[in-house]
């Protein structure tokens, strides 16, 4: 089958009509786009043996059929990829299971197990994590088998065509569910709403639109920033994003697009120079894990088409170099043909800017191969990239009532200054007064031999200690200034973590002794290096050895640089 003819037999695989006005069946598939194509087909294929042999054979096993997770469960989840996998590979013209036969039987039985998961009185399935009779996770299950099923039903092989009915039950089951069943989170609703877009396409039902309109009444949850409400850059952003443009796909929404546009912008400069994404600010799991785009390039590629948009376009090409054997989209590229249109022309990417994104309380500078991120709400106040050389986190805490963990209450971002500040207060309480303890106030203590909250509440306070730290930041050039300032209550114990990513040489640093990947800064500037790039900073100085004061988070995983001091304490780092 030539290009011709694939675009010829896609088209009819599915409605593009929101996303893409024109035909396809005359186009041939652009020579980057057919061999990004042919890599996808082939690491499926590569793939299949192992997931084959993981699957439940055993005959009269109660979960025969189905795939087993890396804690020995079997589960919904895994079986759902297999099935994708089994019918992407069944149907993309070039796979050496085109149209085979071969895996008729492997889908029959996983067809068979995921109907015995299902839950028949409401339609759902467990996620053993932490979900049980899950409707978001029946939704994502909804969101990998659909397109599966849209492959099988148009197949030419009528063993394979005739498994779409089977998979059809386990989407109508789950999808009627979803008409009824709640969610847990704020992308669930989108993801719910995806679910029942895609079970509508293949089983129209009103009932399926009446419930997205439901959810979709409540509205996005976009910021000013262009940020949702989880700001999980690495995995949530990027599934709101594909849900939503689902919607729009499949009930002709554009609308819905909106949002996606703003959030794909917006993460424009939220991107490393070695590709790698900012995940600091995250309110969920991805929080300080290293993560690339590659979750993003279904969204950055469909807008990119829509829209002619040449950054989103050149944002797609750097996902291809940066983090190819992760993209992962077979079944989106062999259900959405539109997809395979040549990407417009490259437009210049941000890679030199200052931007301060207020509802995030997050500041992001780049400067050509150097990347800074300055952050309130969150014990992470700065990081710093050179290509592949990472400060992961520059943190530090004071011995202040074991609560001197340094959190930003605001940034505030004055003629290129950015801002930083927290206030603490340390009180000592006095004695209930003899009416409280007629009232049996004096018992209300912890069980861990503190006085409890309720009881502090009540108390008059007295011999009162304040700190206030300020971190003041400025840049230019790429070199980043951090003048810290700590005041108030005096000889307070400071430590002040540099903690850069493991892998790297440190240079200029002492080990400190019955601690691994600790070391002090004594003096001058120390340097960090990876490879052909390197991190300067300083200058160090250690007043005392007390680098894991209580109250203090524990260690960064990764090499930490330690800076000591008591209060009142200034200092200003350079890192460069």
């Amino acid at each position: 089958m030539n290009r011709r003819e694939f675009l010829a037999s896609t088209t009819a695989l599915t409605s593009l009509a929101a996303l893409g006005p024109r035909s396809l069946a005359a186009e041939a598939i652009p020579a980057a786009t057919d061999e990004l194509l042919q890599e996808f087909i082939r690491a499926n294929d590569a793939g299949l043996p192992a997931l084959l042999a993981k699957q439940e054979r055993r005959t009269g096993h109660r979960w025969l059929g189905g795939q087993l997770n890396e804690y020995g469960l079997h589960t919904a989840q895994n079986t759902s990829g297999f099935v994708s996998a089994l019918a992407s590979a069944a149907c993309a013209p070039g796979s050496k299971y085109y149209k085979s036969t071969e895996l008729v039987e492997p889908l029959r039985l996983a067809l068979g197990y995921l109907l015995a998961a299902q839950h028949p009185e409401d339609g759902t399935v467990d996620y053993y994590a932490t979900n049980f009779h899950s409707p978001p996770d029946m939704a994502f299950i909804l969101e990998v088998v659909c397109p599966a099923c849209v492959l099988l039903r148009a197949s030419p092989v009528p063993a394979l065509a005739a498994l779409a009915g089977e998979l059809g039950k386990f989407i109508t089951r789950g999808a009627d569910g979803l008409v009824t069943g709640g969610v847990h989170t704020p992308n669930h609703r989108w993801v719910v709403c995806a679910a029942l877009a895609s079970a509508h396409a293949l089983f129209p039902q009103p009932r399926y639109v009446a419930r997205i309109d439901q959810w979709l009444a409540e509205t996005v949850d976009l910021d000013p920033d262009g940020q949702y409400t989880e700001k999980s850059t690495t995995v949530y952003s990027p599934i709101v994003n594909r849900a939503l443009i689902t919607v729009a796909r499949h009930l002709n929404r554009p609308a819905l697009l909106e949002p996606v546009r703003r959030n794909l912008e917006m993460t424009l400069y939220y991107v490393h120079p070695d590709g790698e994404v900012v995940t600091e600010a995250s309110r969920r799991q991805d929080r300080y894990q290293r993560g690339s785009m590659a979750r993003y390039y279904y969204s950055y590629r469909t807008l990119a088409l829509h829209d002619r948009n040449g950054r989103f376009a050149a944002m797609c090409r750097q996902i291809e170099r940066t983090a190819r054997n992760q993209i992962g989209e077979l079944a989106a590229f062999l259900t959405e043909p539109a997809l395979l249109r040549a990407l417009p022309a490259d437009a210049p990417l941000p890679t030199d800017y200052a931007k301060h994104f207020s509802s995030s309380g997050l500041a992001r500078i780049r400067r050509g191969s150097a990347s800074g991120t300055i952050l309130a709400h969150n014990t992470t106040l700065f990081s710093f990239r050179k290509n592949s050389a990472a400060l992961e986190a520059l943190r530090f805490a004071t011995a202040f009532f074991g609560k001197g963990q340094f959190t930003a209450d605001t940034l505030e971002v004055r003629d290129g200054r950015y801002i930083l500040r927290q206030t603490l207060e340390g009180p000592y309480f006095q004695p209930l007064s003899a009416e409280q303890i007629a009232h049996g106030d004096h018992t209300k203590m912890a069980p861990n031999g503190t006085l409890a909250t309720n009881s502090k509440a009540l108390r008059l306070q007295s011999n009162i200690q304040r700190l206030d730290a300020v971190v003041e930041i400025t840049e230019t050039a790429g070199k980043f200034s951090l003048a810290l300032s700590l005041t108030g209550t005096a000889d307070v114990p400071v430590s002040i973590e540099l903690a850069f990513r493991s892998g790297g040489k440190l240079t200029g640093v002492e080990p400190i002794p019955r601690m691994t990947d600790a070391f002090f800064l004594r003096s001058g500037t120390g340097k960090y290096t990876v490879g052909d790039d390197t991190i300067e900073f300083g200058p160090g100085s250690v007043d005392h050895t007390y680098t894991q004061i209580r109250g203090a988070l524990p260690k960064w995983e990764g090499q930490s640089v330690y800076l000591t001091g008591l209060t009142p304490f200034q200092t200003t780092l350079t890192i460069s």
